[in-house]
């Protein structure tokens, strides 16, 4: 028994079709397909979801000392004679940076296989904090009808 659904295509062309609904439903927030492309690309959702809510927190902030071009007040850089050259001046800024954690880099790493566009950051900011407290179940399908051209049954793949 195979352990997901041919969908009539070759393995390039199924992977295409998969990668880009799971990045539309990951965008949008839902999407309108039919039942069998719906459960495919639900089982792959559930799973970069999960990973996206085990890592979410798994990084630490590191302060960085960073050289900004000083500015006048109108937004030009501040340009002094050095040696009968002018050189733009420069003055250290310290910021804040996340930085991940070896796992949670890993993570992103795996769902940047599945995603088109980088909508990791996504994942972990927006989508996995709704779900801290859920153990799974994070999509639902909504059976729509029949389609009119070939009455294949579409239905609505949303986050829940």
């Amino acid at each position: 028994m195979a352990k997901y659904r041919k969908l009539s295509r070759t393995s390039a062309q199924r992977k295409a079709l998969l990668r880009g609904q799971v990045t539309s439903l990951v965008a949008n927030g839902k999407i309108v397909t039919t039942e069998a492309k719906a459960k495919e690309v639900q089982k792959i959702v559930e799973g970069l979801i999960a990973l996206a809510v085990k890592e979410k927190d798994n990084f630490e902030t590191v302060k960085v000392n960073a050289k900004v071009a000083k500015k006048d007040k109108d937004g030009k850089r501040v340009k002094e004679v050095v040696d009968g050259k002018k050189v733009t001046v420069y003055e250290t800024v310290e910021k804040e940076i996340k930085k991940d954690a070896p796992s949670k880099l890993h993570a992103r790493r795996q769902m940047l296989k599945v995603l088109y566009t980088d909508e990791t950051n996504k994942l972990f900011d927006e989508i996995a904090p709704k779900y801290v407290n859920r153990n799974g179940g994070y999509t639902r399908i909504v059976k729509i009808g029949q389609r009119k051209g070939d009455a294949a049954m579409e239905v609505l793949l949303e986050l829940v």
